[in-house]
């Protein structure tokens, strides 16, 4: 099996939209408050390619997509981006790669000028909070500023 991280193309956009569609239905949150339902789902690559401070990366297993993580910018903390998005197919999971992707766009923040990640999840995510906490996110109060809001827990770190 070939596993590569690599940058979102545009190819990758109808892929990605159905992964992640499928894992939020799969855990009750297809509903609205969720990226289940953001317009720019099914463009994904238009988001992340606009902008320099921003980045999706995919994982893909033998040429296929198996996976993805995003950053953004996240303007109500200071030199903070946003982890977003981050899923993974069915047949990765509980092979670690979620760690290694968190890793892997933890990097890229700090390429990027970044000093600190912040991200939301949802109670229903259970194996997300634990992966996130073990990876040394910290839970917060819940912002002022929320894009989705349906999420329920959210994290910081310090990079």
């Amino acid at each position: 099996m070939s596993f590569i991280i690599r940058e979102i193309t545009p190819e990758d956009n109808k892929a990605l939209a159905e992964l992640i569609r499928y894992n939020l239905k799969n855990h009750a949150l297809d509903i609205p408050g969720t990226v289940y339902f953001d317009s720019s789902l099914d463009s994904l690559s238009d988001f992340y390619m606009e902008n320099a401070g921003r980045g999706y990366y995919v994982l893909t297993l033998d040429g296929k997509v198996a996976g993805g993580i995003g950053l953004a910018e996240f303007p109500y903390f200071e030199s903070c981006a946003e982890l977003q998005k981050l899923y993974l197919a069915d047949e990765v999971k509980g092979q670690g790669w979620g760690y290694k992707l968190i890793e892997y766009v933890e990097d890229r923040m700090r390429e990027k000028g970044y000093k600190a990640s912040y991200l939301e999840t949802h109670d229903n995510l259970k194996v997300a909070i634990h992966t996130y906490e073990k990876s040394g996110y910290k839970k917060i109060e819940r912002p002022e500023s929320v894009v989705h809001g349906a999420m329920n827990n959210f994290y910081y770190k310090e990079l």
